[in-house]
């Protein structure tokens, strides 16, 4: 079953040093989209402010809103990243968060080695990864390079073997902020068929992007935040 519901979630980051400065306040809220609070000290910001939503099996959501509107931080809250100020979030279902699809990778470590990197990061088991080893180098299609260091690679060739790692496993609900583009034109076909079997078979999906067009091709509801807020929350006209 998969299934999330936020209730009340409140998010805040402290910025010290800046009440002192001689900065606009409206100059300052332009550049990190937040709402703005100031005490003696620091200037607050409130990345999200009173977030409740909830989002049952079957749906794909769409959270759209200018930069820093709480997209990501929010995806980051679901993913586990982040933890809230205050609210509460409820999650059944095992997660796979595509946010960052290369951290924990090592460039000193080569190809192989990141595969054991980045699984454990993913929460899977060194059994579990072992499983999945041809897969993902059949995927990335990097050849010999497996076995060397990753700062060898050029920066497409790392980006197919972080896909590849990140998209091996199933799960009952896929997070992702913006749609991936990864590699050439070839590689990108195989992307595109990967990614479209990896939301097929998820209960949920959650993915953020300023692409309206994209959101409603991929997703059955949006949900649009500004400065931290939900402003908007509704199904996709087909």
């Amino acid at each position: 079953m998969g299934y999330i519901r936020a209730t009340d979630l409140r998010v805040q980051f402290a910025v010290y040093g800046i009440a002192s400065r001689s900065l606009k306040k409206s100059l300052l809220r332009a550049a990190t989209g937040g709402a703005l609070a100031t005490d003696a000290a620091a200037v607050v910001v409130k990345a999200l402010d009173g977030v409740s939503f909830e989002i049952r099996e079957g749906e794909r959501i769409g959270l759209q809103g200018h930069n820093g509107s709480g997209k990501t931080t929010l995806l980051r809250i679901l993913a586990g990243a982040y933890e809230p100020v205050s609210g509460t979030v409820d999650i059944r279902g095992s997660v796979v968060s595509m946010l960052s699809i290369t951290l924990g990778m090592d460039p000193d470590a080569t190809g192989y080695e990141n595969i054991f990197l980045r699984g454990a990061i993913m929460g899977m088991s060194r059994k579990e990864t072992e499983a999945i080893v041809d897969d993902v180098i059949a995927f990335a299609g990097i050849g010999d390079y497996i076995y060397l260091p990753l700062r060898t690679y050029s920066s497409g060739m790392s980006m197919r073997l972080a896909f590849a790692i990140s998209t091996v496993v199933s799960a009952d609900i896929i997070l992702m902020d913006e749609w991936l583009n990864v590699g050439d034109a070839e590689f990108a076909a195989k992307v595109q068929q990967r990614l479209n079997q990896l939301l097929g078979s998820a209960k949920i999906v959650v993915l953020a992007s300023h692409d309206d067009a994209l959101l409603k091709q991929h997703c059955t509801r949006i949900i649009r935040l500004d400065h931290g807020r939900i402003v908007s929350d509704a199904p996709v006209a087909r």
